[in-house]
């Protein structure tokens, strides 16, 4: 029940952003700084600017309409700066999506079959892939292309809220939650126009 559709990809499937997340727990936790009441959005971002790297295992359970049980999945998410995310999944089925600048690829684990597109060609779905990369790179502005943002919480439990403002992704998604610590991604929450809901939970050793 997790498949992907190259040409047709649900928004929540690269979440579970892409969260991943991404979007996203793909990063080092940095020091509390001296005064954490003055701790705010742009320290943020450029907390998450200084990862060069990382990858995290993360479980995903999306809740569909058409399904009588949320439908799980696990598997290995990456990031490599400037513009590098795959989202790796390994169960139910070996599967993986990745972006690297404008190109997103799908290809199925036996290496068979593998198919392209380009975000530019796809407003929505560019938007859910900069939820993800571009909180993971620390971008803000990239961030705000497409979302208010809104920072709460602390650093040590933070919470931003991705309100899109492009019409073609306010049409498939309501509202994006990503939490973390520090300058490290641990949940990207998807709630879809339709009620349909992706949360993937980012696990770091």
């Amino acid at each position: 029940m997790n498949k992907i559709y190259p040409l047709r990809i649900r928004l929540s499937s690269l979440l579970s952003s892409l969260p991943a997340t991404l979007l996203a727990g793909l990063i080092a936790v940095s020091p509390l700084p001296a005064h954490a009441e003055s701790w705010d959005l742009p320290q943020l971002m450029a907390g998450l600017a200084q990862v060069q790297s990382h990858e995290s295992r993360f479980t995903e359970k999306k809740t569909i309409a058409l399904l009588k049980a949320p439908a799980e999945s696990s598997g290995v998410l990456s990031y490599r700066r400037p513009d590098h995310v795959e989202k790796h999944v390994l169960l139910p089925k070996d599967e993986s999506i990745s972006v690297d600048g404008d190109e997103l690829t799908w290809k199925d684990g036996s290496g068979g079959k593998k198919r392209s597109l380009r975000l530019q060609n796809n407003v929505a779905l560019a938007a859910l892939v900069e939820s993800i990369r571009a909180t993971l790179a620390g971008d803000l502005p990239a961030l705000q292309r497409y979302f208010t943002v809104t920072l709460d919480g602390t650093q040590t439990h933070w919470v931003l809220s991705l309100a899109p403002t492009e019409d073609a992704m306010r049409r498939s998604v309501q509202v994006m939650r990503i939490e973390g610590s520090g300058n490290r991604v641990s949940l990207i929450d998807v709630l879809e126009t339709g009620g349909d809901r992706s949360v993937m939970v980012i696990q770091h050793d």
